[in-house]
């Protein structure tokens, strides 16, 4: 007679305590930016890798001037309304952007975006160019 093995009992994994970061950002201020109408709340940022991810509120009549994306970036419109040169997103819309494409934004009315970046921005103007927010 052929005798089965008992399998062996499995440990069960275990959550990693402290492993989870929660995030009031309801409770953070907003922070003002180096353009006008532009304010963030940063939730979260790795400045060595240059990641962050962040809520934009944009104010009605909000311009962020002309920019290229060094690599992708994703937003989420949750108000509002943004618009650039390949068109105009709006409440509920997802824009994703390759990585090195230029572009400005704007926004008459105002929105409320969640932004992710891997890498900040860099902004072109009359003195040169310079990163982030």
């Amino acid at each position: 007679m052929e005798t089965q093995e008992r399998p062996k009992a499995r440990r069960q994994p275990e959550p990693t305590i402290g492993g989870s970061t929660y995030i009031r950002a309801s409770e953070l201020p907003w922070q003002p930016t180096r353009f006008d109408k532009v304010f963030l709340k940063v939730l979260y940022e790795d400045k060595e890798k240059g990641e962050m991810t962040c809520m934009v509120k944009l104010e009605p009549g909000a311009y962020i001037p002309f920019h290229m994306h060094p690599e992708l970036e994703q937003a989420y419109v949750l108000e509002g309304s943004m618009h650039d040169h390949d068109g105009v997103a709006r409440a509920g819309d997802f824009i994703w952007r390759k990585p090195q494409s230029k572009h400005d934004n704007s926004s008459p009315e105002g929105a409320l975006i969640l932004a992710v970046y891997k890498k900040p921005n860099l902004y072109y103007h009359a003195a040169g160019e310079s990163t982030g927010f």
